[in-house]
């Protein structure tokens, strides 16, 4: 190729690809999956370090058709991460162009910056990036060289080179990972596609804040750059200090996390962290407590053998006992139902009109035979007796099948 040639389509796509895919045969369970950070020293003598550093938020904003001042301002603007929502401060009012010149006029807000894509890779990278070689390849994802967080610049149209179907595609791979911390004993097939549990586990929304939380937690383990900052009193243009902050020295950048056992930790740490920002134990735990048979799958497990024996064991011993319900209303639409408490409009059915006008007197707070033998006009409480009795072997019968 001449000087004077300008690099054809094809070139320019063979380099794109060659940038942002590494070839199998260079990855190693040592060295991938991997994911790094670069220092906010390389720019900044020093940085605002928040006493109480809010959780970020993460902003797409149009940037395929930027500008190198936009690139260059949202880079800059990521790699104060560690400043949190105080780092608008580092730049003039009319620094900051188009939306990120908006945003920063929200004021004192933690916003970390992507490209908007289609495929949403920049806010997925993260979790994207924890994944194994063997796990991509299983679900027909990619192989990416070394992820960066916070994003700084787009090396290429990503969308271009990803499957159309690549958040799915990423759900499914993520799913996979992380089930084994969810419901440690049942495989993920066990259970049905709307299952509580597996749904959430291939919520990749919820994923990414603890993962950023966990990335930002390993970042500020790393040394700072000695750049001679003392911790002191931020001063303000007006005299004053910003309130909540002190001065710093920028940490150092590197490798949050490299090879296949790093990325396992952290992807331990990221379920974890889930119970924090997610309350997410609470979320299991509930679940499995209200388990339905539609949650599982046609597939034998441990977690539907268990399920199975309970239910059936509790309805083998079923007693029947009428007892008052409280706070309902006695009469019962066609398709209404009490479960748990006393009676189904299907059991109802196979009652004759007397014996559920006492079952009806029962569930309206009539609790003695005497009451409801005079509510229903015989002498004495002895045909509401025999009718209870007919009562209750009709239940038994019907709640014992």
């Amino acid at each position: 190729m001449t000087e004077d040639r300008e690099p054809t389509a094809a070139e320019i796509e063979a380099w794109q690809r060659e940038e942002l895919f590494i070839p199998a045969d260079e990855t190693t369970v040592g060295t991938y999956p991997r994911i790094s950070n670069m220092s906010a020293g390389f720019i900044y003598n020093g940085i605002i370090r928040p006493e109480q550093p809010e959780t970020p938020e993460y902003v797409t904003i149009p940037m395929k058709s930027s500008s190198v001042e936009l690139d260059v301002a949202v880079s800059r603007w990521n790699m104060l991460w560690e400043s949190a929502q105080f780092r608008r401060r580092f730049f003039d009012s009319d620094e900051l162009p188009g939306k990120l010149g908006e945003l920063a006029e929200l004021g004192d807000v933690n916003l970390l910056l992507v490209p908007r894509t289609a495929t949403r890779y920049f806010e997925y990278a993260p979790l994207l990036h924890l994944l194994s070689r063997r796990t991509l390849e299983h679900f027909g994802l990619p192989l990416l060289r070394m992820g960066q967080w916070p994003f700084l610049i787009e090396r290429a149209n990503i969308d271009k080179y990803l499957p159309h179907d690549f958040e799915r595609r990423l759900s499914r791979a993520w799913a996979w990972e992380v089930w084994p911390h969810l419901n440690s004993g049942s495989g993920l097939r066990a259970f049905s596609e709307d299952d509580p549990i597996r749904l959430l586990a291939h919520n990749l929304d919820f994923w990414v804040p603890p993962v950023t939380s966990i990335i930002q937690g390993i970042l500020r383990e790393f040394p700072e750059v000695d750049k001679g900052v003392l911790p002191g009193p931020v001063p303000l243009i007006d005299g004053g200090f910003l309130e909540g902050a002190v001065t710093g020295n920028p940490r150092m950048g590197g490798d949050i996390w490299c090879g296949e056992r790093e990325a396992a930790d952290v992807l331990k740490q990221t379920v974890n962290e889930g119970d924090s920002t997610g309350r997410l134990r609470e979320i299991l735990d509930a679940v499995r407590s209200n388990r339905l048979e539609d949650d599982f799958s046609d597939r034998w497990s441990y977690a539907r053998e268990d399920f199975e024996r309970k239910l059936y064991n509790k309805r083998a011993k079923v007693s029947v006992r009428f007892v008052e319900l409280t706070d309902t209303i006695p009469v019962q639409g066609p398709e209404s139902e009490v479960l748990g408490n006393m009676v189904t409009n299907d059991f109802l059915a196979l009652l004759d009109e007397q014996q559920r006008q006492v079952v009806i007197l029962l569930n309206s707070g009539w609790t003695k035979q005497k009451e409801i033998a005079e509510r229903l006009g015989y002498a004495n409480h002895s045909p509401i007796s025999k009718r209870l009795t007919d009562i209750r072997k009709t239940a038994e019968k019907f709640f014992g099948e």
